[in-house]
């Protein structure tokens, strides 16, 4: 009875640690940001076909969750300057310049419209709407190469918000009329070894209750061997393991080279690693974002 009280207590502890851990890595500000515009973010992807997640992310990340002074006064959500065929309000601070024109609304909601309005018109984006309106990595790359932002890690802090708050939730609410779970088939796909690890690729409009299906695993098995949490979604190309990841990457991947739109996470997937082991392999923090160039040790 002392042994299993000592157990129990352990267990206890270690998952409050790790409730703590994931604790931190939330900042209520953006909570209360997400909170405040997610409806206006699905409502603009059902009518313009931008990904909720995007609007929420870049709105995050371009307003500081729209506390910065200058958001306030101008109620400019997305960093968008004037350009040549701005008509409305103005206002002025360095950026590039010293004293770069940006535009400036009466409200909140007009700064989303304008957004939206701002990626669907313009040429420069017309690539993006070739992509699903849930494919929110392919449409953080597109940002970037499009030349949104000159952040060379501007692609992979969007992810990183998208992922660690879940903001792909709201890219299924978006799909008007559209189901959010795929019919099951009762075939099961191929599966490869990579890294000395089983795994299956995913396919167009998958989940892990259609993989879990297919394979007979359990739905929380596959999510504790992806370390992922319930409703992640799954993209058509992505390695999901059906066995624990390890804790460093097989011979003779040593290091890594950050792309556009890479996360800790799609890095530690495509190695086989655990992500917990690739942040301290890099002595990272967990705010860390990986820059394009960046160099990773893999073991």
């Amino acid at each position: 009875m002392k042994a299993y009280r000592i157990i129990l207590f352990l267990f206890c502890l270690f998952s409050i640690s790790i409730f703590s851990v994931d604790a931190q890595k939330l900042y209520q500000p953006y909570i209360d940001y997400i909170d405040k515009y997610s409806d206006l973010a699905v409502d603009h992807m059902k009518k313009y076909k931008i990904p909720a997640s995007i609007t929420l992310a870049q709105g995050i990340l371009e307003s500081g969750a729209g506390r910065s002074r200058f958001v306030k006064e101008t109620n400019n959500h997305f960093g968008i300057k004037c350009h040549t065929d701005w008509r409305g309000n103005r206002a002025y601070k360095a950026d590039d310049g010293p004293n770069d024109c940006f535009r400036s609304y009466k409200k909140a909601e007009d700064s989303f419209e304008d957004h939206s309005k701002f990626l669907a018109e313009r040429a420069r984006y017309s690539e993006l709407f070739k992509l699903s309106s849930t494919d929110y990595k392919g449409w953080c790359r597109g940002l970037q190469k499009c030349g949104y932002a000159t952040d060379k890690a501007y692609a992979n802090k969007l992810i990183k918000l998208i992922e660690d708050y879940k903001l792909y939730q709201y890219d299924q609410k978006g799909k008007a009329g559209k189901s959010s779970k795929a019919v099951v088939q009762k075939v099961k796909r191929q599966p490869y070894i990579d890294h000395g690890l089983l795994y299956v690729v995913g396919e167009e409009n998958d989940n892990y209750e259609r993989i879990a299906e297919e394979m007979g695993f359990k739905v929380k098995d596959l999510l504790k061997f992806n370390e992922v949490p319930e409703d992640f979604p799954v993209s058509k190309g992505d390695i999901i393991y059906l066995e624990k990841k390890k804790k460093q990457a097989d011979k003779p991947y040593f290091e890594h080279i950050v792309q556009i739109g890479e996360s800790m996470y799609s890095i530690s997937q495509r190695y086989g690693i655990q992500v917990e082991r690739l942040y301290k392999l890099n002595k990272k923090k967990p705010d860390y974002v990986p820059v394009e160039g960046d160099v990773l040790r893999l073991r």
